[in-house]
């Protein structure tokens, strides 16, 4: 395809006549870059790991859908950096808490990328300040309050006790970021969406040299030379749930963010682990929700709200062992012989051992004659408390700054005095059927080893793009680890060059639907593809179902997937992605049949395998793609050994760094 190209050319020149396009028309030119280090993905994880490798004085490459000052899940802010156990309040270890990552898990969990996050969150916490980033309470504004540290004004959440879990002003984070980038001369390509990545093989073996894309603004065909690539890009939705009516605030996370890396490396014969797993829809998702946090509740952001029932009657916390609190302080401290809890983040349900005080179960409440609806009501609640939570915590946590504490405060509401309605079992903002399903909650992802590099020499993972991914201080601090790891490996590597073929046929699968004059638009095929994850991966899987739901997407892609039609750069970006939420789909359908077995802490169940956990599939099951062909695999649990141990084998450069 060229913009020579007569059918493509009226096509185009159709649209932008009619709707006055606002952007130059590069479909069809090509622009080439070189680098050493490659980040495709400008979120969290892509910033630090592009800072990390500029840091060490490489030529750096950060590609973007997005505008990267304020793209990714991070973009509008988060509330809180988990995890950062070195900070000098802590009173847990690194290994302390990413050993209880791993057993509350049940070692269905990543070991390896946790201890990082455990190890040097706090660290790129200190690099964030040095950017201009708000770590602390530097205005006094909480001054006196239980959770803050008056030597060194920084804020804690949870567990008051132990102190590992930081309030933070995350919506400070992005621009600082990006500012940082600029000021180390990292070329950042804003716009400008990765679509596959570039391999050769050298010596029998399989080698990354870069990737392809394309400016969601113009058309224009980017080819990047590299000589290590790291995938920072977002883990997959608009899977199971899809609304093209309703977007924007009812998702958790921006909705470009669907997994286009997952599908990149996947079709580039990177090994995948856990991508079985999937829980039951949750509080953001296409329309089925209200907007995050923006229902009373007592989890994550509004944790440890003071919840009531109807009546006005308030509803108790009890601690793990089931003793019932009397006091607002008694939610942030561990229990009676409890060294510490884990909250936030992916522990939801968390095992005895690391379990945190909790209101009632929302069965117990009703059989004991609590009515609904609940409530969150604040005013009951410690000044200092109800203005952290309604001020600080929602205002900085993802998309509520704006129609949360701006809106509802400009209508009125005062956490002083009213209360704020709660919906679904407890907290939840809606009830979710058994066939909606989210990768949320660790899901699966890329299988990397102790550099986190993948099965392909030169290519790199961290942030969502591994398997069992968390928050925001793990995407900083895996990405930052990746960053530095792909620098050194890139010493006395030369640069390849592409085959022009593989150009070439990335070029026309991208532009292919600008040729279609009548087709169908990107949301009924992603539609169609949510529709039949419903119909054959839900709750319950067999074999049957599964493979019958393989079948069927297939038939998508040889049949829908080329009717898929598009007018501008923008549309066909949306098309795009649909063909990347269509390959993720294949992938997780396959996943399935491959995981003969049934297994709790995965959230899988199979009819036709009701048996839970046998020992011979207590393993990570993986795919990959060889030839066009699905590829089984088999890894141990506990691959990555004692965590401590292996880390500092690997790390005395930074340890004596830092």
């Amino acid at each position: 395809v060229c913009s020579s190209d007569l059918k493509c050319k009226r096509n185009v020149r159709r649209y932008m006549s009619t709707y006055q396009w606002p952007y130059q028309n590069e479909i069809g030119q090509e622009e080439e870059a070189s680098c050493d280090v490659l980040v495709l993905g400008g979120g969290l994880a892509g910033c630090y790991a592009a800072i990390a490798a500029a840091r060490k004085g490489k030529k750096v490459i950060v590609v973007e859908k997005g505008a990267t000052e304020r793209s990714g899940a991070a973009g509008s802010g988060f509330d809180h950096w988990e995890s950062a156990c070195t900070n000098p309040c802590s009173l847990v270890t690194a290994k302390e808490i990413a050993e209880a990552y791993v057993e509350e898990q049940d070692y269905y969990s990543n070991g390896i990328a946790h201890y990082i996050e455990c190890r040097e969150g706090y660290d790129r916490l200190l690099d964030m300040e040095s950017f201009g980033g708000k770590v602390r309470d530097t205005e006094d504004e909480f001054k006196g309050a239980e959770f803050r540290d008056e030597e060194t004004r920084l804020m804690f959440a949870y567990d008051y006790k132990n102190r590992f879990t930081l309030r933070v002003w995350g919506s400070t984070f992005k621009p600082a970021l990006f500012k940082e980038l600029k000021r180390l001369g990292v070329r950042v390509y804003d716009r400008t969406e990765a679509t596959a990545l570039l391999t050769k093989v050298e010596n029998g073996k399989k080698r990354g040299i870069g990737a392809m894309g394309m400016n969601v603004r113009t058309g224009k065909f980017m080819v990047f030379k590299a000589k290590a690539t790291i995938l920072t890009m977002s883990r997959p939705a608009r899977l199971w749930l899809f609304n093209p009516d309703l977007v924007g605030l009812c998702e958790f996370r921006p909705t470009q963010s669907i997994g286009s890396g997952h599908a990149m490396g996947y079709r580039a014969g990177i090994e995948f682990a856990m991508m079985e797993k999937s829980v039951k829809g949750e509080f953001s998702a296409a329309g089925r929700s209200f907007p995050p946090y923006g229902t009373g509740n007592n989890h994550n952001t509004w944790y440890a709200a003071t919840m009531v029932d109807a009546r006005g009657v308030e509803i108790p916390y009890v601690d793990r062992d089931g003793r019932e609190l009397q006091t607002v302080s008694e939610r942030y401290y561990p229990a009676p012989g409890q060294k510490f809890f884990l909250k936030g983040g992916v522990i939801d349900e968390a095992k005895y051992e690391y379990r945190g005080p909790e209101t009632l179960p929302f069965e117990e409440l009703i059989k004991r004659g609590y009515q609904l609806p609940f409530y969150a009501d604040l005013s009951r609640m410690p000044e200092m408390e109800r203005k952290v939570i309604w001020g600080m915590m929602v205002g900085e946590e993802g998309k509520t700054k704006i129609p949360i504490l701006e809106n509802y405060t400009k209508r009125g509401f005062d956490p002083a005095k009213h209360m704020l309605q709660s919906y679904g079992n407890g907290w939840q903002s809606a009830a979710f059927l058994a066939q909606e399903r989210q990768l949320f909650g660790a899901p699966g992802g890329i299988m990397h080893d102790w550099d986190l590099k993948t099965n392909i020499d030169g290519i790199y993972a961290a942030g969502d793009q591994l398997f069992a991914s968390d928050c925001c201080g793990f995407a900083a601090a895996t990405g930052y680890y990746a960053g530095r790891k792909a620098a050194d490996s890139t010493e006395g590597i030369p640069e390849a060059e592409p085959d022009r073929l593989e150009t070439e046929a990335e070029k026309k699968r991208l532009y292919a639907p600008l040729y279609v004059e009548e087709g169908m638009d990107w949301r009924e095929l992603n539609m169609a593809v949510s529709k039949a994850m419903q119909n054959y991966c839900g709750g319950v899987k067999c074999k049957a179902l599964l493979e019958e739901g393989l079948a069927l997407l297939n038939s998508y892609e040889k049949e829908a997937l080329p009717l898929v039609k598009a007018e501008n750069p923008h549309e066909l970006m949306r098309a795009h992605e649909v063909f990347d939420i269509l390959e993720v789909a294949k992938m997780i359908l396959q996943a399935c049949i491959f995981r003969e077995s049934s297994s709790r802490p995965l959230c899988f169940e199979r009819s036709d395998f009701p048996e839970m956990d046998p020992k011979e599939d207590n393993c990570f099951i993986t795919i990959r793609q060889e030839n066009g062909k699905a590829v089984k695999g088999r890894v141990p649990l506990g691959y990555f050994g004692d965590l401590e141990t292996e880390y500092e084998k690997r790390n005395q450069d930074y340890i004596k760094s830092r």
